[in-house]
């Protein structure tokens, strides 16, 4: 084969690959989009008691069978965040919100967004009081800007500490 068919052949199944792609994001879309439908539907607020957080796979939690036979193959084997919760008698473990996770406070008595067995979100029941911030993680880009800024910092200050300097040898 010439030059020509290999560089046709190459952009060709690129652009097979870049049109998959962009149909499976859109049907993912779509089940995305349908999910979340449903959850708002379904959302309630419970009063419940959280015993205990922490991130198990789906075999490790008391969950139900027929919950985790719903669940997608590549979701069992991956680590979770879940809650201990006891909502009436029953203590439930419950699936919760990646965002909700960090800043989900424990043995606490607190008003609990749900759908299902997922934790959407949450009031303290105690007026006036405040969520507790969570520090999030910076980006890569902040974390350099943030470099660049104190690199730039420190040069400008060693630029007036040698002005100071020159100004009290010329004196």
């Amino acid at each position: 084969m010439d030059t020509l068919g290999i560089i046709f052949t190459v952009v060709l199944v690129v652009a097979a690959i870049i049109a998959g792609l962009f149909f499976l994001g859109r049907h993912l879309q779509k089940k995305q989009g349908e999910a979340q439908k449903a959850i708002d539907q379904n959302r309630q607020t419970v009063q419940a008691y959280v015993i205990d957080k922490k991130k198990m796979k789906l075999s490790e939690a008391n969950f139900p069978k027929a919950a985790s036979e719903k669940i997608p193959f590549y979701l069992k084997a991956r680590k979770l965040p879940m809650a201990k919760v006891k909502v009436g008698p029953q203590i439930i473990t419950m699936l919760v919100d990646s965002a909700v996770y960090e800043s989900l406070p424990v043995k606490r008595n607190m008003h609990l967004e749900i759908s299902g067995a997922y934790i959407l979100g949450y009031n303290t029941a105690k007026k006036g009081e405040k969520k507790p911030e969570v520090k999030r993680k910076l980006t890569w880009r902040e974390k350099l800007a943030a470099r660049f800024r104190g690199v730039s910092e420190s040069l400008s200050k060693d630029k007036k500490d040698k002005a100071d300097k020159s100004a009290k040898k010329s004196r």
